[in-house]
């Protein structure tokens, strides 16, 4: 049983929904980071940097337990245990990571600051306009790259595992742009998924 702590955001449902899709058995514990469950002794014992996602994994490589934080490194540790969301062709499993580090590295970064843009004390409407100017640029990468298929690489993969969560938590920016089409058919066929329906409501 793998051991997830967790909370409400973006990151914690990308690693929930990597469990879920890989069939993997875990248990949810949910965290309130404004409460400050985050930065206790007790969870800094687990992930010093007092962040979430992170899980613990008794039955780790070798037999051996192992604790494990960033979205990121928990979708592909999830994906690499149960042999699923990464394709065995050498090609379409290169281009697979290309498009997850374009969600993990491009996409993501750019909606974390379009959110702090509109919560910092000094708050300015035209860094606001110049971080969802980039964030919807880079959506618009991701948007041609689904023209013609149902997934970033054909196969849902660990690419779309990353991405969904940035755009379902920006959905009200995403759909009110124009254009964007196979973008936003995506991001309905992803949140249709059962096991993403599942991972979603256990998650919160």
């Amino acid at each position: 049983m793998i051991e997830l702590y967790t909370s409400t955001t973006g990151n914690g449902r990308r690693a929930t929904i990597a469990l879920e899709e890989c069939g993997l058995p875990y248990r949810v514990h949910r965290l309130d980071i404004p409460k400050g469950d985050t930065q206790t002794a007790e969870f800094k014992k687990i992930n010093p940097a007092g962040a979430i996602p992170v899980i613990v994994d008794s039955a780790g490589p070798n037999g051996k337990s192992i604790t494990l934080a960033q979205s990121s490194a928990i979708v592909l540790y999830c994906a690499q245990k149960s042999g699923k969301l990464l394709p065995s062709d050498p090609i379409a499993r290169a281009a697979t990571m290309q498009w997850f580090m374009q969600a993990i590295t491009d996409i993501a970064p750019s909606s974390s600051v379009l959110f702090y843009s509109t919560q910092a004390p000094d708050k300015s409407e035209a860094n606001a306009k110049f971080w969802q100017e980039r964030f919807l640029k880079y959506c618009a990468v991701a948007d041609a790259q689904l023209s013609g298929r149902d997934y970033l690489v054909d196969d849902f993969s660990v690419a779309d595992v990353a991405l969904f969560p940035v755009i379902n938590g920006r959905k009200a920016v995403v759909d009110a742009a124009p254009g964007l089409n196979n973008l936003k058919a995506w991001e309905k066929r992803v949140a249709a998924r059962p096991a993403v329906i599942k991972a979603l409501a256990a998650n919160g």
